[in-house]
């Protein structure tokens, strides 16, 4: 998130973030929008009785701030139909894997453990499914030698921030093409 408010407050990314919200209330990343001068929430899932029913909120809070695309950065939470079918094509997400390779959580971990010698991050759009959305960006990062988990995660991070960043403008851009019915994904430009 921090990836995109910085690209956006450097004219790199031609979009504007309307509101940044989390599940929880003491994440960094409200702190770092809240500084940024970005609009914030705070919708507690444990609130709700049913994940629809938290995404019916989510829906709502977004679009009383006029948010057209979603952008999940950090967003730790499986979207229901609820959700996905009220932004239909207009969320994305980055996974740090070579999707379809570890969807889920703990990916770096599972690279790392499993032995592979290339590992990297996936921007992709959200599905029903769990990360197997149409795939927009991917960047490849070796598994060094003297690599622990740790390393490995910081350098995946590292390229996430920038391919996300890249995803975002080129679908600002409407170079992004969605796989499933072959039509430009195009964002309106802010005003």
């Amino acid at each position: 998130m921090e990836a995109i408010l910085t690209a956006i407050a450097e004219k790199r990314l031609d979009a504007e973030c309307r509101i940044v919200i989390s599940n929880r209330p003491d994440v960094l990343a409200l702190r770092r929008a809240q500084s940024a001068g970005v609009k914030t929430a705070v919708l507690d899932h444990k609130l709700y009785e049913s994940r629809e029913r938290f995404d019916t909120e989510l829906v709502s809070t977004l679009r009383a701030e006029g948010v057209e695309w979603i952008a999940l950065a950090g967003f730790m939470r499986v979207l229901t139909p609820v959700f996905l079918d009220a932004f239909a094509k207009k969320v994305v997400n980055i996974h740090p894997s070579l999707l379809p390779a570890f969807p889920g959580v703990n990916a770096q971990n599972q690279a790392f453990e499993y032995g592979v010698k290339v590992t990297g991050c996936t921007a992709h759009f959200v599905d029903g499914g769990v990360d197997t959305g149409p795939i927009i960006l991917q960047s490849a990062v070796p598994v060094l030698p003297a690599d622990t988990a740790e390393s490995l995660k910081a350098r995946i991070l590292e390229q996430e921030h920038q391919i996300f960043v890249e995803a975002l403008q080129k679908i600002a851009l409407g170079e992004v093409v969605y796989p499933e019915d072959g039509r430009r994904i195009a964002a309106p430009r802010p005003q």
